[in-house]
C-alpha cells in the first residue's frame, strides 16, 4: 500500500462515526460522580483546585469504561491513585528548574511500557500523563502539591463510591463475552455446513476466558446463568469440526453428509437460543423441536434418531454427534438451573471460578510483564521510547514558541500515540478534527454568553457526560466533547478565551504533527514481525497437537490441564498473528516479512498450512478417549516427535535455516506399522487418519517456505509412495 493510500484509509477510519452509544445511564452516572467532586471543590478550594479534582474524576471515570472484566470500582480507585501520584510529582518537579521535562520523559516512558500489561493499563497511564500536563501549571509548595494530588485521587474514590451505590449492568461485559462465544459457535456450525474445513474465530473464546476469571468478590455475586457454560462451549467447538470434516467425520457427499448438515443446523439454532438467553438474562427459549422434554421422534437432529428418509451417521461422526447432543442438553440444563456441577475450567478457586488476583497482588505480575519488554527489538519498548521523545519534544517546542498554554501540544501527542501505525494515524486525524470543532464551539459559547463559574462548571459536567456517551461512537466525536470540557474547565481561570482558543488549535496541530512525524521516522512495522508471530504459532500448534495425541496412548493419565494449556497457547499465538496481519495490511510501503527470503505470499501459504495443523489437533481433541479406552500404540512417540520437530522448525524460521520434517515422516511410518497390527477401533482409525493429515500439513508448510509449488524429486516420490 502506498503512503497516500495508507494515510487516506487511516484518516477515513479516524473520522468514521458509528451509531453505537454507551449506555446513557452509565454515562449519566459518570458525569454525576464528576459533579459531586467538582462543585464542592469549586466552592471550598477555588478554580485551580476544582480543575485538578474534575480532571481526576473524569479520567478515573474513563478508566471504568475501558474493556476490562475487573470490578469497575477497583479500576476507578487504581486510576485515581495513579492520577494523584502524577499530579503530586508534577507539581513538585515544576518548582525545580529543568526537572519537569525529565519527569515528563520518565513518566511518558513508563506510560508506554504500561502497554505490556494490557490496553487498559496503557490507556489509563497515558491519561495520567495528560492530567499531569493540564493541571500542573505553576510551581507551588509541597503542601499545595499534595493537596492537588489528593483531590485528583479523591475523584477516583468518588467514582468508585458512586458505581458501588448505583450499580448499572454490573455483569453486562461478562454476559456479552459468553454470549458472543455461543453466537460464534452458531455461525461456525453454519459455515461448516458449506465449508467442512472452516476455521473458528478464536477471539470470542479468548475474551470469554478473560471474562470468566473472577475475583472472590465477583464470584460471590455472579449470576447463576453465567456458571459453567464457558467450559461446555470449549468442548462443543471440536465436536462441530469433527462432525463436518470429510476425513474423520461424515463423508464428503451423500445422505450422511445431508444428515451431518441437519445436525449442524439444529446445533446452530440451539446455540443461538443459548446466546440470546445469556445476553439478556431471560429464560432459555428453545424451539419445540429442540426442547429436551420433547419425545425423540420430534427432535431427530440432536438425538440422532434415524430419519425416515436416510441413514444414521456412522463411526467417528456418530460418536462426535452424540457428544454434541449431550453437551447442548447439558448447557440448556445448566442455564435453566444455574448448575455449578457443569463448570469445567483448568484452575478454579474455592467458588468454582477461574482465579483473578486482586490488583494489590498483580504488581509482581505487571513488573514481570514490563521486564520482558525491556529489549530494544520489543514493539512496546520502542513505543515507550518514541512516546517519551515525542512528548518532551512537543513540550519544549511549545515553550520555545512562547505559548502560555503550551501543555496542549504534549498532551495531544500523548493521547495520539499508540504502538501501531493505524491507530496512531487514525487517532491523530480524529484528534485534530475533534479539537478544532470542540474548541471553536466552546469558545463561541464563552464569548457570546460570558457564563459565570458555576455555569462553566455545569457545562463542563455536561460535556463529560457527552464524552462518556460517545466513547463507542468514534474518537473524533468524543474529542469534540473532551475539548469542550477542557475549555469550559480552564475557563474558570483567568485568560482571554479567544486568544486561548487560537493557541489550543495551533498547539494541537503542533503536538499531532510531531507525533505523526515521529512515527513515520521511527516506525514499528507489524509486517516485519509477521515471521516471528508465525514461528510462535507453529511451535504452539505443535505442542497442542502433541498434547492431544499423547492422550490416545495413555487415556487413563491426567491430561486436562496439559491439553487445555497447549490449546490456549496455540489460540493466543494464532490471534496475535491475525491481529498483526490486520495491522500490517494498513501499513504503507512494502516491508520485509521478518523471514529472510520469504515473501508475503509465501507467508500466507505457510499460515494456511499451520492453520491446517491446528485444525487437525482440534479434530483429535473432539475424539479424546475415555479413561477406560484401549490405548493406541505409538501415539505418544509420534506426539513427542511432532512437538520437537515443530519447535525446531519455528527456530529455523528465524535463523535462515531450511524447515524440514523428515523425522516426523519416519515417526509416522512407524506409527502406521504399529497400527496395522492392532485391532481396529474408532480411536485408532482417528489417529491413523489424523497423522496423515498432520503430515500433509507439514509438507504444505515445507513447500510454502521453499518457494511454494515446486516440489523436489524426492518429495514427489515420497508423496507418490504415501498415496
Amino acid at each position: 500500500m502506498s503512503w497516500f493510500a495508507a494515510l487516506r484509509d487511516t484518516a477515513r477510519t479516524g473520522l468514521t462515526l458509528d451509531r453505537a452509544l454507551t449506555d446513557p445511564k452509565r454515562a449519566a452516572r459518570g458525569a454525576v460522580a464528576v459533579a459531586l467532586v467538582l462543585f464542592p471543590t469549586l466552592a471550598l478550594g477555588g478554580a485551580r483546585l476544582a480543575t485538578s479534582a474534575a480532571m481526576g474524576a473524569f479520567i478515573a471515570g474513563t478508566a471504568t469504561f475501558q474493556r476490562s472484566f475487573r470490578p469497575r470500582p477497583t479500576l476507578a480507585v487504581a486510576a485515581g491513585i495513579g492520577l494523584g501520584t502524577s499530579t503530586f510529582l508534577g507539581y513538585l518537579a515544576a518548582g525545580v528548574t529543568g526537572a519537569f521535562p525529565v519527569l515528563l520523559a520518565v513518566w511518558a516512558f513508563g506510560a508506554g511500557l504500561a502497554w505490556a500489561i494490557g490496553p487498559t493499563a496503557g490507556v489509563v497511564a497515558a491519561n495520567t500523563l495528560a492530567v499531569m500536563l493540564v493541571v500542573v501549571q505553576l510551581p507551588v509548595s509541597a503542601a499545595t502539591a499534595f493537596g492537588h494530588g489528593l483531590v485528583c485521587a479523591l475523584g477516583g474514590a468518588v467514582q468508585a463510591a458512586v458505581i458501588t451505590l448505583w450499580p448499572i449492568g454490573s455483569w453486562t461485559a461478562q454476559r456479552e463475552a459468553l454470549a458472543d462465544t455461543y453466537a460464534e459457535l452458531a455461525d461456525y456450525a453454519r459455515r461448516l455446513r458449506q465449508d467442512p474445513t472452516a476455521h473458528v474465530d478464536p477471539e470470542p473464546f479468548m475474551t470469554a476466558r478473560h471474562a470468566a476469571a473472577l475475583t472472590p468478590w465477583q464470584d460471590r455475586r455472579r449470576p447463576p446463568e453465567l456458571r459453567g457454560l464457558r467450559g461446555i462451549a470449549e468442548r462443543v467447538r471440536p465436536t462441530l469440526a469433527a462432525i463436518a470434516d470429510p476425513k474423520v467425520g461424515a463423508p464428503e457427499e451423500g445422505p450422511e453428509r445431508d444428515r451431518a448438515r441437519a445436525v449442524l443446523a439444529a446445533a446452530a439454532e440451539a446455540m443461538d437460543a443459548l446466546a440470546r438467553a445469556v445476553r439478556t438474562g431471560d429464560p432459555l427459549q428453545l424451539s419445540p423441536s429442540l426442547r429436551p422434554g420433547v419425545p425423540p421422534p420430534l427432535r431427530p437432529a440432536l438425538t440422532l434418531a434415524a430419519p425416515a428418509d436416510g441413514p444414521e451417521l456412522q463411526g467417528a461422526s456418530r460418536r462426535a454427534a452424540r457428544r454434541l447432543a449431550g453437551l447442548l442438553r447439558k448447557a440448556a440444563d445448566a442455564l435453566e438451573r444455574g448448575d455449578e456441577d457443569t463448570i469445567s475450567t483448568p484452575v478454579v478457586g474455592a467458588g468454582g471460578a477461574l482465579l483473578k488476583p486482586p490488583l494489590s497482588r498483580m504488581l509482581p505480575v505487571a513488573l514481570r510483564a514490563v521486564r520482558r519488554q525491556l529489549q530494544p527489538h520489543s514493539a512496546v519498548f520502542q513505543h515507550a521510547v518514541r512516546l517519551a521523545g515525542v512528548v518532551v519534544l512537543a513540550y519544549l517546542l511549545a515553550r520555545l514558541v512562547g505559548f502560555e498554554h503550551g501543555y496542549w501540544a504534549p498532551m495531544t501527542a500523548a493521547m495520539v500515540m499508540r504502538p501501531d501505525f493505524a491507530q496512531t494515524y487514525s487517532r491523530g486525524v480524529a484528534r485534530l478534527a475533534g479539537t478544532m470543532v470542540g474548541v471553536a464551539v466552546s469558545t463561541l459559547v464563552v464569548q457570546l454568553a460570558h457564563p459565570g463559574e458555576w455555569v462553566l462548571a455545569a457545562l463542563a459536567v455536561l460535556c463529560i457526560g457527552g464524552a462518556y456517551l460517545t466513547l463507542r461512537t468514534g474518537y473524533a466525536l468524543m474529542t469534540v466533547c473532551i475539548s469542550s470540557y477542557v475549555v469550559f474547565l480552564l475557563g474558570l481561570q483567568e485568560g482571554n478565551p479567544l486568544v486561548t482558543a487560537f493557541e489550543r488549535v495551533g498547539l494541537t496541530f503542533l503536538g499531532g504533527s510531531v507525533a505523526l512525524l515521529a512515527y513515520a521516522l521511527f516506525p514499528t512495522w507489524q509486517t516485519a514481525r509477521l515471521g516471528e508471530r508465525l514461528a510462535e504459532w507453529l511451535a504452539a500448534a505443535g505442542r497442542y497437537a502433541g498434547a492431544v495425541l499423547a492422550v490416545y496412548e495413555n487415556p487413563g493419565a491426567p491430561r486436562g490441564r496439559e491439553v487445555r494449556s497447549a490449546l490456549l497457547d496455540s489460540r493466543e499465538a494464532r490471534s496475535e498473528l491475525l491481529q498483526a496481519m490486520q495491522r500490517a495490511d494498513a501499513e504503507p510501503g512494502r516491508h520485509a516479512s521478518g523471514l529472510p527470503g520469504v515473501s508475503r505470499r509465501q507467508l500466507d501459504r505457510a499460515r494456511a498450512a499451520v492453520g491446517h495443523l491446528g485444525r487437525v489437533a482440534v479434530l483429535l481433541e473432539a475424539h479424546l478417549p475415555t479413561a477406560d479406552a484401549e490405548p493406541v500404540p505409538g501415539a505418544a512417540e509420534f506426539a513427542e516427535e511432532l512437538r520437537l520437530a515443530t519447535a525446531l522448525a519455528a527456530a529455523a524460521l528465524l535463523t535462515e535455516r531450511p524447515v524440514e520434517f523428515d523425522s516426523v515422516r519416519e515417526a509416522q511410518a512407524r506409527l502406521e506399522e504399529r497400527l496395522a497390527g492392532a485391532p481396529a477401533s474408532v480411536q485408532r482409525e482417528v489417529v491413523r487418519t489424523s497423522s496423515r493429515l498432520l503430515l500433509q500439513a507439514l509438507k504444505d508448510l515445507e513447500r510454502a517456505l521453499r518457494g511454494g509449488g515446486s516440489a523436489t524429486a524426492e518429495q514427489r516420490a515420497q508423496e507418490s509412495t504415501a498415496r
